[in-house]
C-alpha cells in the first residue's frame, strides 16, 4: 500500500511552476511504462498552458488548486478546484486563468 499528500504534492508543484521558465511543473504519481493507468500532478502558473496536443487513451482532469481552461477545437470549458473533466478524444489544450494544480489521470489502450 503506497500513501501519498496530494496537498503537499500540490504545494511543492505549485512552488516549482512559479519559478520554472516554463510556468510549469509535473510529477507522475502513478504508473507510466507497464501500466494501462498514469497519473501526474501538474501545476500551471497562472497565464501559461499545456499547448494544444491529442489525447492518448481516456483520460480525465481533476482539478485540485484555482482555476483552469481546457480548450478543444473551439470549445471551451472552465474548471476550478474540485471539478472533474473528461477530456474529449480530440486535440486540446490546458490554460491556467489562476495559479493551478490539476491531477490528469490516463487510461492507456492496450
Amino acid at each position: 500500500m503506497e500513501k501519498t499528500s496530494l496537498t503537499a504534492l500540490v504545494r511543492r508543484q505549485l512552488e516549482s511552476a512559479r519559478y520554472a521558465t516554463s510556468g510549469r511543473s509535473a510529477q507522475t504519481i502513478y504508473g507510466g511504462h507497464g501500466h494501462m493507468l498514469r497519473q501526474t500532478l501538474i501545476a500551471l502558473k497562472e497565464g501559461y498552458a499545456l499547448d494544444e496536443h491529442d489525447r492518448q487513451g481516456e483520460a480525465t482532469l481533476h482539478v485540485l488548486h484555482g482555476r483552469v481552461r481546457l480548450l478543444s477545437e473551439g470549445d471551451g470549458w472552465d474548471a476550478m478546484a474540485g471539478d472533474l473533466l473528461v477530456i474529449p478524444d480530440r486535440r486540446h489544450a490546458v490554460e491556467a486563468l489562476e495559479d493551478a494544480a490539476f491531477l490528469l489521470t490516463v487510461a492507456l489502450p492496450r
